[in-house]
């Protein structure tokens, strides 16, 4: 059955928005945000009516984000206080356990933190301030941008690659040498190890 999206034409405030994971890429977020800073006037308005974040009602109404977190975090950064929300779905009379188990079910949240450890629904940060880098995160979108996988549907599809890399290249080397990392991630998402992974593009044609 397709989702019914029911957009909400009054805006809300970023900071009371809770994010349904714990990481992103600050890396990502810092691109995000030279990209808002490159607009003027009337472009503003018309990115933020154009990019409403998608977002579950949850118990006494909070809005929860289920994607578009790092673009959240970037206008919040940019002291941005207010965005539209579409709504997927509305499970505000939920109790607490059964909410939680339905955003599980639905993939509608990963709570996995910046060492690739599952984490309980208590330890998600409540405002999307709170959210923590994840190198690998960042580099995952970056791989993404280059080429490395194509963009998927798969409910959050880089994160699924970040834990691939973060097995296979010191979190050091990102840290020190990005560029490098990033060599190095695009031989492997090129590689049939990562065959299984959504958006894979196979394996580079031998020359």
């Amino acid at each position: 059955m397709k989702t019914i999206r029911e957009p909400i034409l009054h805006p809300v405030p970023i900071s009371s928005l809770r994010p349904t994971q714990i990481t992103i890429g600050l890396r990502e977020v810092k691109a995000k945000r030279d990209a808002w800073r490159s607009k003027h006037g009337d472009k503003c308005g018309e990115f933020l009516g154009t990019h409403m974040i998608p977002v579950i009602l949850g118990p006494k109404e909070h809005p929860y984000i289920i994607d578009h977190h790092h673009l959240a975090r970037a206008l919040h950064d940019e002291g941005v206080e207010n965005v539209l929300v579409t709504v997927v779905a509305n499970l505000k009379k939920l109790d607490p356990d059964t909410f939680w188990f339905v955003l599980d079910g639905r993939n509608w949240m990963h709570p996995f933190d910046e060492n690739g450890k599952r984490r309980g629904p208590h330890d998600l940060p409540h405002t999307v301030a709170e959210m923590v880098d994840d190198p690998y995160r960042a580099l995952a979108g970056e791989l993404r941008r280059i080429g490395g996988f194509a963009k998927d549907t798969t409910p959050f599809s880089e994160f699924l690659w970040a834990g691939f890399l973060r097995d296979r290249i010191k979190r050091s080397v990102i840290e020190e040498d990005f560029e490098a990392a990033l060599t190095r991630a695009f031989q492997l998402a090129k590689s049939e190890d990562a065959d299984y992974l959504p958006g894979w593009c196979g394996p580079v044609p031998r020359t």
